[in-house]
């Protein structure tokens, strides 16, 4: 896996933009933005954003073997269902409720009625953001781990939405200070929601196979869980219909009576989990840089 970041990870847009589009998704039926934004919006990112363009490209035509025709359509049918990832972000930041269904709540219901505290895992895959107004604990606060670098505008809706939630934010920080602040989280008995598929700050990782190759996973999220034994969840929020989402949550059951053979473990079955879910999912991969060296 390169280690070049070739994607910001910022949501497009000025902060200006950001409160246009939320005063318009006030009045106007979300799925009306959806086709501006397929006329529109599309292809001209399809056009200007050649790196992340070229490395869904390859994703379809080598890890998933589509035709050429079948992957540059999938391509564009990506940067399609970003479009409306976005938009629906922003349709919540105004109000509207999107329509939710779960998939092995009870997995969570468990684990945020226990006195310990466990870990979330989650990934550039669907619209996880969501999960934050779906999965509310009334015992338990939520720590989530998000980049930094993030708008002042999403970061200030994000923190609104959350407020009625219980769910705060730890900022991503590349010296990993941020670790022991997730340490202590979780000795207190909470939950900590950790991005598990993209290596950023230090260059530790694990090495797991994914679509026929080698791929690099950051070790931080595996370390955090096995070295404080907490119980683990990998969450997906994908979109299932014009408006509608699925949250499918899995328990990860790895064995923790070795901390290191735990972690390689969990971040295996992670692995598993993660090409499961985009196999079946393959336009909702967000990954805009090249996730293989081959």
């Amino acid at each position: 896996m390169t280690t070049e970041k070739q994607w910001a990870g910022t949501t497009y847009g000025t902060s200006r933009m950001h409160r246009w589009l939320i005063a318009i998704l006030r009045v106007i039926d979300v799925r009306v933005v959806y086709v501006f934004s397929y006329i529109f919006v599309v292809p001209v990112c399809y056009i200007v954003r050649g790196k992340g363009r070229s490395a869904i490209y390859h994703f379809m035509r080598e890890r998933m073997h589509y035709g050429v025709l079948r992957s540059l359509w999938m391509v564009f049918v990506n940067h399609c269902r970003f479009a409306e990832v976005v938009i629906d972000r922003f349709a919540m930041y105004a109000g509207k409720r999107l329509p939710m269904q779960c998939d092995g709540y009870e997995h969570f219901e468990r684990l945020a009625s226990s006195e310990k505290g466990f870990v979330m895992l989650s990934s550039h895959v669907g619209n996880y953001e969501l999960a934050g107004y779906t999965l509310v604990s009334t015992n338990k606060s939520m720590y989530a781990l998000v980049f930094s670098g993030e708008k002042d505008s999403v970061m200030a809706n994000r923190s609104r939405m959350f407020s009625h939630t219980n769910i705060h934010m730890i900022g991503l920080k590349e010296d990993m200070s941020h670790l022991f602040e997730l340490y202590q989280v979780l000795r207190d008995g909470h939950i900590v929601s950790m991005p598990a598929d993209r290596v950023f700050g230090s260059k530790k990782h694990v090495t797991e196979q994914l679509f026929g190759s080698e791929a690099h996973l950051p070790e931080g999220p595996f370390k955090v869980a096995t070295l404080c034994e907490m119980e683990v969840l990998t969450v997906y929020v994908m979109k299932t219909g014009w408006r509608g989402y699925t949250v499918y949550i899995e328990h990860l059951d790895y064995d923790g009576s070795s901390r290191d053979k735990g972690m390689h473990e969990l971040s295996h079955l992670f692995a598993t989990s993660f090409e499961s879910m985009v196999s079946r999912y393959p336009a909702q991969w967000y990954n805009y840089f090249e996730f293989w060296q081959q």
